[in-house]
């Protein structure tokens, strides 16, 4: 009953939100420049689906990007968190790589465009790069802090009980980790999907962040606005899919 409550009110709260958007428009409260209508960003989809964007095709601008970020966000997942794991259970480890880590983190990562052309060309290779490491710094630290939250007592007692290091890691540290590691993942691709227009900053032609950029130098906010749209949207699909994910694999979550 709580949960239909909540949908409920999060429905109503979209729908209040959206029509005051319309009403604002229309009744030009706003520059129709600066706000364009529903209505208008509706026709412009429509125009988009048949016509494409720059000659491409909606739908391929939403692979593209989709593309783009899938692949990042599934290498920093496959490396970030063992090594995320093993930082929180290596105090040296931990105390080796923490630095660059924590220096990295917090860098914008619009500030890497530069060296990642340098580095890597203005191919696919560097805006790989800059959701890569967007996502990973994020999955490192997550995973380092879901270790450092469980119970050292509990990892006492399985030593004492004679367990492995494999045991131990499999039977107390992995299940009580799960949790933080499935919301870790879910905020670190968060954090990876908003780096995605920087990456379509580096020489793109194609793509959704691409698409925003090149339509406001034309003051397109229709089209702007259409991929703010698909942006948040798909971002939040994304997340439901790890929120379901993390039920179907970590029934256990919240109910200790």
């Amino acid at each position: 009953m709580k949960m239909q409550r909540q949908i409920t009110v999060s429905v109503m709260s979209v729908v209040i939100f959206l029509s005051l958007w319309q009403l604002a428009a229309t009744r030009q409260w706003v520059d129709p420049l600066l706000l364009p209508s529903l209505t208008d960003i509706g026709l412009t989809t429509g125009e988009l689906l048949a016509d494409g964007y720059r000659q491409i095709p909606l739908w391929q601008h939403i692979a593209v990007s989709l593309a783009r970020a899938l692949s990042a966000f599934s290498v920093a997942i496959v490396l970030g968190v063992p090594l995320g794991l093993l930082m929180g259970m290596s105090e040296g480890l931990a105390a080796v790589l923490n630095p660059f880590v924590q220096f990295l983190r917090p860098l914008p990562k619009i500030a890497l465009i530069p060296l990642a052309v340098v580095w890597l060309g203005i191919g696919e290779a560097s805006k790989f790069f800059l959701i890569f490491i967007a996502t990973f710094l994020s999955v490192v630290v997550g995973a380092g802090a879901a270790v450092e939250r469980i119970g050292r007592s509990r990892i006492r007692v399985a030593q004492t009980l004679g367990a492995s290091r494999r045991q131990i890691f499999l039977r107390v540290v992995l299940p009580d980790a799960l949790p933080e590691l499935f919301t870790t993942v879910r905020l670190s691709i968060g954090i990876g999907w908003t780096s995605l227009i920087a990456a379509e900053m580096v020489a793109a032609n194609s793509g959704l962040g691409w698409m925003v950029i090149n339509a406001s130098s034309y003051l397109r906010t229709d089209i702007v606005m259409l991929g703010i749209l698909l942006l948040g949207g798909i971002g939040y699909l994304l997340d439901l899919l790890l929120l379901g994910l993390q039920r179907l694999f970590v029934p256990w979550a919240g109910k200790e």
